[in-house]
């Protein structure tokens, strides 16, 4: 039997071709990250030119991650069948598609039903970019270093949608965030046919549609419910669909067990280094999301700086997390993945520890600190994971297991924002003390958001304006503190889960 250092030497390495397809299948990974940015600046925009109702509103937000955690699963095991770069290119083209329909939506339902089939079409593109980069990176090592090239894009979306936004709703309309989709596909169709080869899984196996029926109806219900139980607090309607998820669930288990060709071979949870790198996965990007979801509200809302400039407040912090990525792949040649994805993870256990000691007071210098630090965990812990998933699923499962760390990162960002986004607004709520002379209406609307109270504010007068914003930025303060404590707390069952379940991965 051959050593693992024999079969490093003996199994093919990439060339410039494989090079140059990882540059190509970036594109649509950078596309999805700006895409999940960049809406939120456009918010005031949509809300003036297409008069949505409050639900109208939420769902514009919700219906893009509901429609893609449902399905992307399915579409990494359907990319498996007909071919991943087949696959691939349908959904860069309908994504295009909708993105020009979106940016010209003459209603808020029209936009919402845009957003419903971005996400339909956004499910094909990142399973089918990494399992196609597991087949063009057979070598270990190469396939390390192009998962950390590959996930920089993730970074590099994040830092690009502020900075984007911010520049195209300054100089245009709303509308202008999805045509930026347009140009960053448009090399997609012409390069990836003439560089990325066919693949797909050799057992010509049918499609299950009631699988994929019953993965839907599993991530929908169970996504829906944690969105609700946030927005609206734990009701009838939030367990219904948590418990509905879950039987559902359980019968897509079950199916897929008897199944002799399953969408999702469910076996793969037996393996603790493919099951600790996926619920890794979960529990840094739930961190990451949810702290960027109150950092950039602090930077915008109480220190006062525009879309554009807090994105570049952010711009050292990602551009680490690039850094890490890179940087740790040497380092995972030599070192266990569950030490190597602890010690990096130590690094946002201290973001979140600075942000929780100085609360409201942190400058942007404190805050750029902070997501240089959470950048280095969450950079580096991203590459080794998502190579322990990719190495420990069978190469013809690529997609399906690209899916299922797709669909990680998706409920991640879901959760982060219900999380601790729910915290911070419910710690804020009960903390804010509202001056007198500030009306009922008034008063409520400050009472829910710091947006609210600082749009309040602005209709008073200069004192009692001033006060408000006071009174609005102790209690922001305060949620900041708890919920820096609470992402705390989620890495470091990430850094226990690592220690756990990868200390026998090599």
């Amino acid at each position: 039997m051959m050593t693992t250092a024999e079969m490093t030497v003996t199994t093919p390495r990439a060339g410039a071709r494989e090079w140059f397809g990882l540059a190509v299948l970036m594109l649509p990974v950078l596309l999805i990250s700006v895409d999940n940015t960049i809406l939120n600046f456009a918010l005031p925009q949509i809300s003036e030119a297409l008069l949505p109702t409050g639900t109208q509103l939420l769902w514009i937000i919700d219906v893009y991650p509901l429609v893609l955690a449902g399905l992307l699963v399915s579409m990494g095991s359907i990319g498996d069948r007909v071919g991943r770069r087949k696959l691939l290119l349908i959904g860069a083209a309908g994504f295009g598609i909708v993105s020009i329909l979106a940016a010209y939506s003459p209603s808020a339902e029209a936009l919402i039903a845009a957003r419903a089939a971005l996400g339909l079409f956004g499910a094909t593109l990142m399973p089918s970019t990494l399992s196609l980069l597991r087949n063009l990176f057979v070598n270990r090592e190469q396939r390390r270093l192009a998962i950390a090239i590959w996930g920089s894009a993730f970074a590099g979306g994040g830092a690009l949608g502020p900075i984007a936004g911010g520049f195209l709703l300054e100089h245009f309309w709303w509308g202008s965030i999805f045509l930026l989709s347009v140009p960053v596909l448009l090399p997609l169709f012409i390069f990836l046919p003439l560089i990325v080869r066919e693949s797909r899984d050799p057992v010509d196996s049918p499609i299950d549609l009631l699988s994929a029926l019953l993965v839907l109806v599993t991530m929908v219900p169970f996504v829906w419910s944690i969105k609700h139980a946030a927005d609206a607090g734990i009701d009838a309607f939030a367990v219904a669909a948590f418990l509905g998820a879950l039987v559902f669930g359980a019968l897509f288990v079950r199916r897929q067990l008897r199944l002799r060709h399953p969408m999702l071979d469910v076996s793969l949870f037996t393996n603790s280094a493919f099951t600790g790198a996926i619920v890794i996965n979960l529990f840094s990007i739930i961190a990451f999301v949810g702290g960027l979801f109150f950092i950039t509200q602090h930077l915008q809302l109480v220190l006062g700086m525009s879309p554009m400039n807090a994105g570049l407040v952010l711009v050292p912090g990602l551009a680490v997390m690039i850094t890490a990525g890179l940087v740790v792949v040497p380092i995972a040649r030599r070192v266990r993945p569950s030490i190597v994805i602890a010690v990096a993870l130590v690094f946002s256990v201290l973001c979140y520890g600075s942000i929780a000691v100085q609360g409201g007071s942190v400058n942007a210098l404190g805050i750029a600190l902070a997501v240089v630090a959470l950048g280095i965990g969450v950079g580096a812990a991203e590459t080794v994971s998502n190579d322990l998933i990719l190495a420990n699923a069978p190469a013809a499962k690529a997609g399906a297991a690209s899916g299922l760390s797709e669909t990680a990162y998706e409920l991640g960002s879901v959760l982060g924002v219900a999380t601790l986004g729910t915290v911070l607004t419910a710690s804020y709520g009960s903390h804010i003390s509202i001056p007198e002379g500030v009306s009922g209406v008034d008063a409520v609307a400050a009472s829910e958001t710091i947006g609210g109270a600082m749009k309040v504010a602005d209709g008073l007068p200069a004192e009692l304006g001033d006060a408000l914003r006071d009174a609005a930025i102790t209690a922001f303060g305060s949620g900041a503190s708890l919920t820096s404590w609470l992402g705390a707390g989620l890495i470091v069952v990430a850094i226990v889960v690592s220690l756990t379940t990868l200390r026998h991965a090599r």
